[in-house]
């Protein structure tokens, strides 16, 4: 069942906020940058979360991501110097679940406002794995299906809440309430700001419900189960190469089961993402007769991303979905 809930900004939007849509400018990635700058100190965990930062806070921000660019976000291991700057910065922006460094850093610091977005949504339990640690399909209908992999928040929930712009806004609308109370002086301007996204983020939502409305299957093949949340949304079908590991080896029994699932379903491509070896990828693709693509994640963006933020990344994503679904 594909369900569908849109999120109305709290009050209309009367003007538009000069809200830099490019890549984070103000976002530092020196471990000295946060505490004491004159601004509202936020650490960041990774770059959703970051973007969120930059976009609702503006001018009155200055925001510090834990992981570098082009960094794996689930291998972060926090630093010493990252541990200092987490007692010196005003708020800390994570996903809990997602890196277990960062959680027992910022757990353990005494920063005062600590905002944990996996709070901020409801989160879901997508797929099961079997013995091979591979998933079913989602638990929706058979949609969206998500394979268990090892960075879940507790209870085994999928944290992939941002590559679904629905809860994405949600997570947004949270954020701009926590930067409100934490920082009062600037509250009018944080809730226009969170206004102003979540609309783009409305927008980005119809963009990709009238874009893939017309494909012609529904399945598509990712090396690594990231878009369980996304696939729910729009009444999709995602199937993972590897649940558990992303750059892991599958096993033969697998490899033929998607080529069987590609012929079946019409799938004509298995995507990758940016961050690891489209070795995998292209392993798969040979043996089952299939083309590559990338399909990003948006952990983090590289000098390679399709795109200079979320919103440019999250648009080549529909192009080649659309390609890879007959919808284009």
């Amino acid at each position: 069942m594909n369900i569908r809930r849109r999120l109305i900004p709290t009050a209309a939007v009367t003007a538009v906020t000069a809200i830099a849509m490019g890549t984070l400018s103000a976002c530092s990635s020196d471990s000295t940058a946060a505490g004491n700058t004159g601004k509202f100190d936020v650490v960041a965990s990774f770059y959703p979360m970051a973007f969120l930062a930059e976009q609702i806070g503006g001018d009155h921000v200055n925001v510090t991501s834990l992981t570098q660019p082009g960094q794996e976000p689930h291998d972060l291991e926090i630093s010493a110097k990252q541990t200092v700057q987490l007692e010196k910065t005003d708020a800390a922006l994570y996903l809990k679940g997602l890196q277990p460094s960062v959680d027992e850093a910022i757990g353990q610091s005494g920063v005062r406002t600590k905002i944990d977005a996996a709070t901020l949504t409801t989160l879901e339990t997508h797929g099961a794995e079997d013995e091979h640690g591979h998933g079913d399909k989602g638990g929706h209908g058979d949609k969206g299906g998500h394979a268990g992999h090892s960075h879940e928040t507790q209870g085994g929930k999928d944290p992939h809440v941002w590559l679904d712009p629905v809860k994405y806004a949600e997570v947004a609308e949270g954020v701009g309430k926590a930067f409100e109370k934490a920082d009062p002086d600037h509250a009018v301007d944080y809730r226009k700001n969170t206004e102003t996204l979540v609309g783009k983020l409305n927008a980005l939502d119809t963009t990709f419900e009238t874009g893939l409305k017309d494909r012609k299957t529904d399945v598509f093949i990712t090396t690594h189960a990231s878009f369980g949340y996304f696939a729910e949304r729009y009444g999709l079908t995602e199937e993972a190469i590897n649940g558990l590991d992303p750059e892991s080896e599958p096993s033969a029994a697998r490899v033929k089961k998607l080529a069987e699932t590609a012929k079946a379903d019409g799938v004509t491509t298995i995507f990758y993402e940016t961050l690891v070896s489209d070795d995998t990828a292209k392993t798969v693709a040979g043996d089952a007769g299939l083309k590559t693509d990338v399909l990003d994640p948006l952990e983090g963006i590289t000098d390679t991303s399709r795109g200079d933020d979320y919103f440019e990344v999250m648009e080549s994503n529909l192009k080649a979905l659309q390609t890879a679904l007959g919808a284009a």
